[in-house]
């Protein structure tokens, strides 16, 4: 894992437990357990809901990845603690609940 991720890792662990998961050439970002965005070549990409909209009014809009089809915020404010919080407890409310594994 390199400096960058790490640093993601450090910035949003205040709100919560991240985990940070190699894919295919970038990396997957989890918050207590829900995919919220992407990290591709240094850049941290969060996915859309409805607070990531309105928090984020003013970060450009991208695709992660070539061959992407979701469109995402690019991150950058690091040094806004009350935001992070804000932000990934709001994305974490509107991303649906895990579904239970069905047992055999």
């Amino acid at each position: 894992m390199n400096e960058f991720n790490e640093y993601v890792r450090d910035v949003f662990s205040a709100a919560g437990e991240i985990v940070i998961r190699s894919m295919m050439g970038g990396y997957l970002v989890y918050f207590n357990g829900k995919l919220i965005g992407d990290i591709c070549g240094n850049e941290l990409f969060l996915k859309r809901t409805p607070t990531s909209d309105r928090l984020l009014v003013d970060s450009e809009l991208r695709y992660p990845y070539e061959g992407s089809k979701t469109l995402m915020h690019v991150f950058d404010s690091f040094g806004d603690k009350t935001l992070i919080q804000e932000l990934l407890n709001g994305m974490y409310a509107e991303f649906p609940e895990k579904k239970a594994k069905k047992s055999k």
